[in-house]
């Protein structure tokens, strides 16, 4: 297990199996998430989320898909909202740790790439979408992708290269606005 520090939060992490005290983490949470735990394709990923003690008060253990394909899990934690995103496999998930509660169980077609978080906003990256919310968990658009794609934000403007064809539109209002670059 590995465990970073961010501020008072300390997030744990285990890749693979589930922490030999993973009952123990379970039954003192005050919120723990499952998902597909029984033995089927996929690979484990256990995320424990304390602020101040020793046991978490959330933890999200699940089996995801595509763990061979490069999709890896991550998270991304904003400290002075209290909220953690999570993304592993095609799985993205959204809680507010302050009291601990779900915001979002969401999936992405093809896999997980990412999170990124710009100001106010938190992008999702994944092989075939760009999606973003604001950093309290509210979703606030998604738009599909063709591979290859490649995304930087400046100024404000999400500015987009998807095979060849380059567009930009604000970061706040999503794709809908979207005007071709030269």
């Amino acid at each position: 297990m590995f465990t970073v520090t961010i501020g008072d939060y300390a997030i744990s992490v285990q890749r693979g199996t589930l922490p030999s005290i993973y009952r123990d983490y379970k039954k003192h949470a005050q919120l723990a998430d499952e998902f597909a735990l029984q033995p089927h394709e996929g690979e484990l990923c256990f995320v424990a989320i304390s602020r101040g003690q020793h046991w978490p008060v959330l933890v999200v253990a699940q089996r995801f898909e595509l763990s061979d394909g490069g999709f890896d899990p991550a998270a991304l934690l904003v400290p002075e909202t209290g909220t953690l995103f999570l993304g592993a496999g095609r799985r993205l998930l959204g809680y507010g740790l302050d009291p601990p509660r779900r915001l979002f169980e969401d999936t992405t077609d093809a896999g997980f790439w990412e999170w990124a978080r710009h100001g106010d906003v938190v992008l999702m990256s994944g092989e075939l979408e760009l999606a973003a919310w604001d950093i309290s968990g509210k979703k606030l658009w998604a738009m599909p992708l063709q591979p290859a794609w490649q995304c930087h934000v400046e100024a404000g403007m999400v500015h987009l290269n998807v095979m060849g064809r380059r567009t930009a539109f604000p970061f706040h209002q999503g794709p809908q606005n979207a005007a071709l670059e030269r």
